[in-house]
């Protein structure tokens, strides 16, 4: 695979995740930046990164930088991502890319008109299994998918002032935690839902806390979705067909599955990859893209996960529009 240099916008807890994975997937990172420069050079020492830069602009200016990885609080996303493009680096972002859509479709127009790559940090997009799952489905083992059922519970500790719950960070549990539930959903219908039906509670600061969605495409496929930021859910999610059932714990990073054939009750497990190596397939995946080993589409546009990325932020903005929620630097 051919080395890439990768420059870090943030130094929080996933972006030294991804630090450990791109040293085993890339060898080194080439840069570093973060609004808080103890930090950033703090992680240059813990990582081994070769440059430390004291700006986004300073980093972006490097010309021998490759791809950006941004792992900033979500509301950044956005303006990172068109400056690292007009710069003309390869974007990969962490979840959510973007907060919805109008910012999203901006960004994938600027990527498709400088030719560059631009991708998230959805894991299950990049696990194999979930690629294996695609494979056993298209065979009709199942028969045609009629239902996905998704839960995600995380209970955050109750602090007013955590990110998580921080209405001018686009904090909520949809943005957070429900990008997995709904990237899951979208990934096993054939097509995207048109019909989003959802209500939600909030927490005090206006934020999301819980909520239910249901979502129905084109050919009957529908989705329930269970999503809480103050209880605890099982990572469950269970793609229903005619013929049988697939059920997948810890789905973000799921590395193996269990599949129930209902006409005669046996039982099949199905694994790939592996859980500890999530975020290494992710670097893999988009330094692939980068070089042009695989995902151009006929048309010019970047591969298929940026067309489901794409779909699930029309979907969650919709959901958030159902609500009434802006975030005040939206407006």
């Amino acid at each position: 695979m051919e080395k890439f240099n990768w420059g870090i916008l943030g130094s929080g807890w996933i972006a030294h995740e991804m630090g450990e994975a791109l040293k085993t997937a890339n060898g080194e990172i080439y840069a570093v930046s973060s609004a808080n420069p103890e930090h950033a050079k703090k992680y240059a020492g813990e990582l081994g990164v070769r440059h430390l830069y004291r700006t986004t602009g300073e980093l972006l200016a490097d010309p021998k930088i490759d791809i950006v990885y941004i792992a900033t609080p979500h509301n950044l996303h956005y303006e990172m991502i068109l400056q690292a493009l007009q710069a003309g680096k390869h974007v990969f972002c962490e979840k959510a890319i973007t907060v919805n859509s109008r910012q999203l479709k901006e960004c994938v127009q600027l990527a498709n008109k400088k030719g560059l790559a631009l991708c998230d940090g959805v894991t299950l997009f990049h696990m194999p299994l979930y690629k294996k799952l695609k494979e056993i489905i298209g065979s009709g083992s199942i028969g045609r998918v009629k239902m996905v059922q998704v839960n995600f519970g995380s209970c955050k500790e109750y602090d007013v002032n955590n990110r998580f719950f921080s209405k001018e960070l686009a904090g909520g549990a949809l943005l957070d935690i429900g990008v997995y539930a709904v990237s899951f959903a979208r990934y096993f219908m054939s097509q995207k839902p048109d019909t989003v039906l959802t209500t939600a509670n909030y927490f005090e600061t206006g934020v999301d806390e819980t909520s239910g969605i249901l979502l129905k495409n084109p050919d009957g496929e529908m989705a329930v979705i269970a999503l809480t930021m103050r209880a605890k859910q099982p990572k469950r999610g269970v793609i229903a067909g005619e013929k049988g059932y697939i059920e997948v714990e810890n789905y973000p990073r799921a590395d193996r599955a269990k599949i129930v054939y209902t006409e005669d009750g046996r039982v099949e497990t199905v694994t790939a990859g592996d859980t500890k190596d999530a975020l290494q397939y992710e670097a893999e995946d988009m330094q692939a893209y980068v070089a042009g080993m695989k995902g151009k589409e006929p048309d010019g546009s970047y591969e298929t996960n940026l067309n489901y990325i794409c779909d699930v932020m029309d979907t969650l903005s919709a959901i958030r529009n159902q609500w009434g929620m802006v975030y005040p630097f939206e407006a």
